[in-house]
């Protein structure tokens, strides 16, 4: 398919974080104390995450959301300065706390995570008609599910109206059923296999399996799916016609926020022209050596990395 891209510039909304991260040896079981760990206290959030990611590979990224008015949030806006992230449309949320992700890590590199959203739950619809302008120069909007799904949603139909390519990346998992009114507006969703286990109820074991439920994902309107699937790369539909692309084989260190790298990655090579089958390629590229490293925001890699 022809890529018919508006513009360069990415848009994301989403969630910022402050993650704290440990690495033992394996994951404690409920009740139980893992002793010997490293620990690490890094910027995070998968909205963040995927700003970052974008920038480093060198797209034009703006980024909305909310910080709370703590060392968190500043730090947060220090980032994105040093990243060079349009930040005009980060607001701080007078009392609340920035987000923090709670991040045990195995030797293996899986890992479990909790989150307190705190001033993320702060963006509101309000938000995004503050920063229409920032979204109507958008040739991407990317967005999450670490804020409000109402506020995704109405940042989705902003976004569809404005003539953005719009995608959503359905992390965390959501509890409720996604609005139709959402998913009718995105041109492309990016779920992993547990996400898309989830909003479709259908198993995602093998690849039929998986196929089965990006029919069933795009009979709710959205018009492209990549399922990402780890060490088995990514399953994608687009026009009528599935494809698979493999991972790239590497010793995973850690894989946290190697979907936010994906993703990431996946918009830049979306806003300069290329086609799905090659942007997902250069996903998985990017997030292969994000998971040779430590942690989410701070793995993710630079240009001239993927050239090398």
């Amino acid at each position: 398919m022809e890529n018919n891209m508006k513009n360069d510039n990415i848009v994301v909304i989403g969630s910022t974080n402050t993650d704290m991260t440990i690495k033992s040896q394996h994951l404690p079981l409920p009740g139980e104390t893992v002793l010997g760990g490293k620990f690490m206290m890094d910027p995070g959030g998968k909205g963040a995450n995927q700003a970052v990611a974008a920038a480093r590979l060198g797209g034009k990224v703006s980024f909305i959301g909310k910080v709370g008015d703590d060392m968190f949030g500043a730090q947060t806006l220090r980032q994105f300065k040093e990243e060079h992230i349009n930040a005009e449309y980060l607001g701080v949320c007078q009392g609340v706390p920035s987000g923090v992700a709670l991040i045990n890590v195995d030797e293996k590199g899986e890992n479990s995570i909790s989150v307190a959203p705190g001033a993320n739950f702060c963006l509101l619809s309000t938000d995004i008609d503050d920063a229409s302008s920032k979204i109507d120069e958008a040739g991407i909007v990317l967005m999450q599910l670490e804020v409000p799904l109402d506020t995704i949603d109405y940042a989705s139909q902003k976004a569809k109206d404005a003539g953005a390519y719009v995608i959503l990346n359905p992390a965390p998992a959501p509890k409720e059923p996604l609005p139709d009114s959402l998913l009718s507006s995105l041109d492309l969703i990016i779920p992993n296999e547990t996400e898309a286990n989830i909003i479709t109820g259908l198993p995602t074991d093998t690849d039929d399996q998986v196929k089965e439920a990006i029919l069933a994902i795009v009979a709710k309107g959205v018009k492209s799916v990549i399922v990402t699937m780890g060490s088995r790369g990514a399953m994608a539909y687009q026009d009528g016609e599935f494809f698979s692309v493999p991972a790239f084989k590497v010793k995973a260190l850690d894989t946290t926020g190697a979907g936010d790298t994906f993703c990431g990655a996946l918009c830049v090579a979306l806003a300069e022209g290329k086609s799905l089958r090659e942007a997902i390629e250069f996903g998985c590229k990017a997030s292969s050596i994000a998971v040779t490293r430590m942690g989410a925001m701070q793995a993710a890699p630079y240009r001239q990395e993927l050239t090398s």
